[in-house]
């Protein structure tokens, strides 16, 4: 399987036309470059080369709630991909925990007399807390996507000839969505028409059958109140179907259909009305994510999800991230040259958290038995998420004060080498590879 491009600068760290990793590996092998950073894997070269004229490449972005995808692509060739797992939903429970841990205490420790104030008092102190917030405030979990995504754009402009962007700005297009029939809009009517309301569902409904639940299958759009009986094109009125359901279903009203199944019919009706929680967090974080790609000076391509997919399907790409972000924008024909993208998952620079806490939120610190909390301070030189080479492989290293370290890999089982025993090849950044 063909893996990743390796990124390549110069002695100057003016970047260079990546290479493919067969002519890498004879650059490292001749001693004529040395590795730079393992990952994204980067080489320098031994000299300078002053008339360089790489071929530019294009960075393209998936962005999403969950994972974010990032390809490279110069030419016809995607060259690079990358997809980057968020940990937005941990730092959302990190701060609700925090909040309730607080809360406990205060209720504990004093008693408070309550406050009876009227409504407009009440909305009063919330749009004075409100104005405290700077214009374009983010939550963190959102905020943290934006700043994660922006971190790695920024790496690969140091070290590959970027010359423009891509993003993918809106996830649906709402317009067409609401109603699909709208005349007037020349590419509603053209090749596109039905891939954002496809799109949109396939998130929404989890990719599956909404009245069997069964995956993997052609799914076909239904209508939960048949258009014969008064039903809308509307996507609140819309949901997937397995050819099966759907033809067993016809055209009879859903309280009909699922009259046997009183679970099933509360849970479709009740998800039917449901926005999509990780599009509204996309949404939120679209613009944001869009006016820091234009700081960089670079101009920036924005496109729509439902023209990622049909980019995707006319190319003949399975589903990945990567492969989406690849299919942003104006498109050609485009080929893979890589198909092993790095796989990247934030996990954090640990926190000033000083202790642990019990059920009560009553702090536990130094009582016997208590966990240990991840030291933000290095352990005889070393951090945990530092890797480190061991008997020709690339270990996650987690220090310990009695020098016996413990080396992690995927699919292996933890083991403990002296430290004295490792090679440091690339200090913790905050992520997790693969």
């Amino acid at each position: 399987m063909n893996s990743n491009f390796v990124l390549v600068l110069d002695t100057e760290r003016q970047s260079l036309s990546p290479c493919h990793p067969a002519r890498a590996r004879e650059l490292l092998k001749n001693g004529k470059a040395a590795v730079l950073r393992h990952y994204p894997f980067t080489i320098i070269l031994k000299r300078v080369i002053p008339d360089a004229n790489p071929e530019p490449c294009q960075l393209k972005l998936d962005p999403g709630s969950k994972t974010t995808g990032i390809a490279l692509v110069q030419g016809t060739k995607v060259i690079w991909g990358a997809e980057i797992a968020h940990r937005g939903a941990a730092i959302r429970k990190k701060l609700a925990d925090r909040a309730a841990r607080r809360r406990n205490r205060r209720n504990r420790l004093r008693y408070r007399q309550p406050s009876y104030r009227t409504r407009a008092q009440i909305n009063n102190a919330k749009r004075t807390y409100a104005r405290k917030r700077e214009k374009g405030w983010l939550p963190p979990s959102f905020q943290h996507r934006v700043e994660t995504t922006l971190t790695w754009v920024q790496r690969l402009l140091r070290c590959a000839p970027v010359g423009a962007i891509s993003q993918e700005l809106v996830r649906f297009d709402t317009q067409v969505m609401q109603n699909p029939e709208i005349s007037g809009v020349e590419y509603q009517h053209g090749e596109l028409r039905g891939f954002e309301v496809r799109e949109y569902l396939l998130e929404k409904w989890g990719r599956k059958c909404a009245y069997c639940g069964a995956e993997n299958v052609p799914l076909q759009i239904e209508h939960i109140q048949p258009k014969s009986k008064g039903g809308s094109d509307r996507v609140s009125n819309l949901t997937l179907a397995c050819t099966k359901c759907n033809q067993k279903k016809s055209n009879r009203p859903v309280m009909e259909f699922l009259a046997k199944k009183p679970d099933l019919l509360k849970t479709i009706l009740a998800k039917a009305k449901t926005p999509l929680k990780d599009a509204a967090a996309v949404n939120a974080t679209r613009w944001a994510l869009y006016h820091v790609l234009e700081a960089t000076g670079l101009p920036v391509e924005v496109a729509s999800g439902g023209r990622t997919k049909f980019n995707r399907k006319q190319l003949g790409w399975d589903k990945a991230h990567w492969l989406d972000a690849a299919a942003v924008g104006a498109v050609g024909a485009l080929w893979l040259a890589t198909e092993k993208p790095l796989s990247v998952t934030c996990t954090g620079q640990g926190g000033r958290q000083k202790s642990i806490f019990d059920r009560y939120g009553q702090p536990k610190r130094n009582q016997q038995g208590a966990a240990q909390i991840r030291p933000l301070k290095p352990v005889h030189g070393w951090k945990t998420g530092d890797l480190a080479r061991f008997d020709g492989h690339i270990y996650r290293v987690t220090p310990r004060q009695n020098g016996s370290f413990a080396l992690s890999a995927q699919g292996q089982k933890p083991f403990s080498r002296p430290r004295h025993r490792l090679q440091r090849v690339q200090r913790a950044d905050g992520y997790s590879y693969t």
